[in-house]
């Protein structure tokens, strides 16, 4: 690849990066919640498993769409910390940026956490942040 063709990526990548930095966060309406439907806090489940996400109070968009009171959500495994609420979600989160509402994972047997937190069209948690309690599952 020959500085030509990079150049296009990097001065957007250089038009961006302060925009990144300041992005508004979408409000969040009163009452929103999202909440793991299943499994529930405590289950124990095989290596292969089906986690169900609810949403109340808002309604599900995929990224992109810019529609108020919508989000998508990202599911944060074993997370040892919040994200930063003012910044798109990063990848140590998983992404359902398709609207999705549930997914199947694969985890190693032992105990694991799971979070859900809901992000705007731009990936960036909503204000107040919707996210979900924290659930503790067993895995075989």
């Amino acid at each position: 690849m020959n500085i030509r063709q990079l150049l296009p990526p990097l001065l957007l990548l250089l038009i961006t990066t302060p925009v990144v930095g300041e992005m508004m966060q979408t409000p969040s309406p009163e009452g929103a919640s999202v909440y793991i439907i299943s499994p529930a806090d405590g289950d124990t489940v095989p290596s292969t498993f089906t986690v169900h996400f609810g949403l109340k109070g808002m309604g599900v968009a995929p990224a992109g769409i810019d529609k108020e009171n919508t989000g998508h959500h990202h599911l944060l495994v074993d997370g040892k910390a919040m994200p930063m609420m003012d910044q798109p979600l990063g990848t140590d989160i998983k992404h359902f940026g398709g609207g999705q509402t549930q997914t199947e994972l694969t985890l190693s047997p032992g105990q694991h956490t799971l979070q859900l937190i809901l992000g705007d069209k731009a990936h960036v948690p909503h204000d107040p942040p919707v996210a979900s309690e924290v659930i503790t599952i067993n895995v075989q």
